[in-house]
């Protein structure tokens, strides 16, 4: 049986908003563990996308340049098909960051970089195949998390335990705080196409056509391809047949309907059911949930990884020097890092939910589907689209890493 631990800080999920949250307090020289119920990180149809508010965290760091050097593609603009006709959206280029462009990079890729460079912090340390199973509460105050691992169970104490463990997140659960759903008309099926020389370099990212919505993110050799669909109605597409889903996935996407025959069977679509909820209440004594745990957000925009780390950021600068004190000091900030990211979080959420109920939600409805007169404009005005890219690209407020570096390498 695994000897228990006992650390400052448990985190609870090895995605993007808990290996940052660990990064961040390691390298303030909290004693960390980050628990990742998984073997490794290779996951397809994760979220890829690395917006600038990111980039400028990885910048802070001191990490941006070789971050950089992680294959990856740079997309600085984007562009929708609307009716038939397209619209230019959005425009990173003049951005006050330090990378002004979206990165465009496996999350796999992503978390083994941090990983890698949270390590020469020697209050670091991250367990693999370890499954959080429960909590620890001595005296109405959560203490730690028991764990399930190869060698047995497995007892992390700590003052601190952050539920960084996605949207179905078991600790949230387990703690009683209550989520609310804000309701989503839609889910997405993933798949890849491949990506030709002859393809252009700027394609539209997204397709909106009458009862179809398409979207295709350009990657290293191939498209990471989205076909939305009505919530809950993948299971009716699989009865039709893959060949009646790549007749539909032509017309959704008919730039690359030459190659819908690469998908052999359903086993190369991946569900994503989407979910917009948050709750009420992210923290309570010795427990604070972050990113998805706290929040789902839709895909639209792929803001989910940076709202993540937005939150681990806030967190690491509010927290860091908590721990020196008493319990109940440290547990007043919890409620603080709710307080100073939710407004952002619900203003993002509340355009998510505009676009969802009212684009979406009309396109699935097999309504027929006009570019507004309102981003027509964009097109005749490229100054307008600097103010999507800077509500996508830094979110309503982008956190900068305060917190310091105690042990450098």
């Amino acid at each position: 049986m695994p000897t228990p631990i006992q650390v400052q800080c448990c985190i609870v999920g090895g995605g993007p908003a808990g290996v940052m949250a660990g990064h961040l307090l390691a390298r303030a020289g909290i004693e960390v563990v980050v628990l990742e119920k998984h073997g490794d990180f290779l996951r397809d149809f994760r979220g890829d996308t690395v917006h600038p508010s990111t980039l400028q965290a990885m910048a802070d760091l001191g990490l941006l340049e070789d971050f950089l050097k992680l294959p990856h593609t740079e997309v600085d603009a984007l562009s929708g098909e609307i009716g038939g006709e397209v619209v230019r959206l959005a425009d990173f280029r003049h951005l006050p960051t330090a990378a002004r462009f979206i990165a465009l990079m496996p999350q796999w890729d992503f978390l083994n970089f941090l990983v890698e460079h949270s390590r020469r912090f020697p209050a670091f340390r991250i367990l693999m195949n370890a499954k959080a199973a429960g909590l620890l509460v001595e005296n109405g105050r959560v203490a730690g998390v028991s764990v399930e691992t190869p060698d047995g169970a497995l007892a992390v104490r700590s003052r601190l335990v952050i539920a960084a463990d996605g949207r179905s997140s078991l600790i949230r659960d387990k703690a009683g705080l209550s989520v609310k759903d804000l309701g989503a008309p839609m889910d997405v099926l993933w798949m890849r196409l491949s990506r030709r020389p002859e393809d252009p370099t700027e394609m539209p990212l997204g397709r909106i056509s009458q009862g179809r919505m398409f979207i295709a993110i350009p990657r290293e050799g191939y498209f990471q391809c989205g076909y939305v669909a009505t919530k809950g109605a993948f299971e009716g597409i699989k009865a039709a047949g893959i060949e009646a889903f790549r007749r539909d996935v032509a017309l959704a996407g008919p730039a690359l309907a030459d190659r819908v025959e690469e998908l052999k069977s359903f086993d190369d679509v991946h569900l994503l059911t989407v979910t917009v909820d948050r709750l009420a209440q992210w923290a309570k004594p010795g427990l604070l949930c972050i990113g998805d745990a706290a929040h789902a957000m839709s895909p639209i925009g792929g803001v989910g990884i940076n709202l993540a780390i937005q939150d681990a950021i806030a967190t690491a600068n509010l927290l860091h020097d908590a721990f020196s004190g008493e319990d109940a000091a440290l547990d007043r900030r919890l409620t603080a890092v709710q307080a100073r990211r939710e407004p952002a979080v619900k203003a993002m959420q509340t355009i998510q939910l505009t676009v969802q109920n009212r684009v979406i939600g009309a396109v699935l409805g097999d309504k027929t589907v006009k570019a507004p007169a309102l981003l027509k404009l964009f097109n005749l005005f490229p100054v307008l689209r600097r103010l999507p890219a800077r509500v996508i690209g830094m979110g309503f407020r982008m956190e900068r890493v305060r917190s310091p570096e105690i042990h450098g390498a």
